[in-house]
């Protein structure tokens, strides 16, 4: 996919910026912006160049003001004019849980400068992103119950992982509002910053991981927390990380992590995630894996 019409993707040095940009409807989601979404994912993870990829939104009042449901926006389940009977129909699935599955799946690192008001879809999309920073006039609303729905892209196993079990029913039963301090004070935010701020603390970060990590580890490191903390028994974790230690420690990363440690020197890892992946990744896919 070229010529993105509702985002913009743009590669800086080792960070890629994707900016949700349809200001003047507050960055409001459609299919469209999914689409888009997904694709520039699919691009930053096969680009070995990108070590973070950062979300914002266009303009300084909202990230994303939620799902849009105006017939611009290009249709919606609250109007659909031609109802699917077959709960099975592809046609079914949430257009937020396509997306949030593909960040979940991500190989690199995905860090949110929440720039303004992210209720709805605005605030779900956020919840499979690694580190989410927003601005100090940021506010966020899980308002499904308020429009009669109830909560999507699988915010439902997302949100309780960031917040705890009671806070995720609070916000998602009361669909209330609410601002930048309560969302840190809930662990949903990592830090708060002053508007003009929130992206140069979000490119400090990203620049964190690109100058010191091997990207490999990164990569084997983002899918084993965020699968194998849901696991029934450590011991599936145990299994995991062992074959991980043993592959990687034996790659061309591990022999510079070492060397630029006792060499005290930065390091210069050679290995890529589009190349030296270790063989038994992605060992969610292996025939009876649990």
């Amino acid at each position: 996919m070229t010529g993105y019409t509702q985002i913009s993707y743009d590669v800086q040095g080792p960070v890629a910026l994707v900016t949700l940009d349809r200001p003047e409807k507050m960055n409001a989601f459609t299919r469209t912006m999914m689409a888009e979404i997904i694709d520039a994912m699919d691009a930053a993870d096969g680009d070995d160049r990108v070590r973070a990829v950062i979300f914002t939104g266009s303009g300084d009042r909202a990230f994303c003001a939620g799902a849009d449901l105006t017939p611009e926006g290009g249709g919606h389940v609250f109007s659909d004019p031609n109802p699917v009977e077959d709960l099975s129909d592809e046609r079914v699935r949430d257009g937020g849980g396509r997306l949030t599955l593909r960040l979940f799946n991500a190989k690199k690192p995905l860090i949110s400068a929440c720039n303004g008001v992210a209720v709805g879809v605005g605030a779900t999309m956020q919840l499979p992103m690694d580190m989410r920073l927003c601005a100090d006039t940021a506010r966020f609303g899980f308002v499904f119950a308020r429009r009669g729905i109830t909560p999507e892209a699988a915010s439902s196993w997302f949100l309780p992982r960031l917040v705890g079990m009671q806070t995720a029913l609070e916000w998602c039963m009361t669909g209330r509002i609410f601002d930048a301090g309560e969302a840190l004070a809930k662990g949903l935010v990592r830090s708060i910053h002053p508007q003009q701020d929130l992206l140069g603390a979000a490119l400090g970060l990203a620049h964190e991981i690109a100058e010191n990590t091997s990207a490999v580890s990164v990569a084997m490191t983002r899918a084993m927390l965020w699968r194998l903390s849901a696991a029934e028994h450590p011991m599936v974790a145990h299994r995991v990380d062992s074959r991980a230690i043993y592959r990687l420690s034996r790659g061309a990363d591990a022999r510079e992590g070492v060397a630029s440690f006792l060499e005290k020197r930065p390091p210069n890892y050679p290995d890529t995630v589009s190349a030296e992946m270790p063989d038994f990744y992605p060992w969610w896919d292996e025939p009876g894996y649990e």
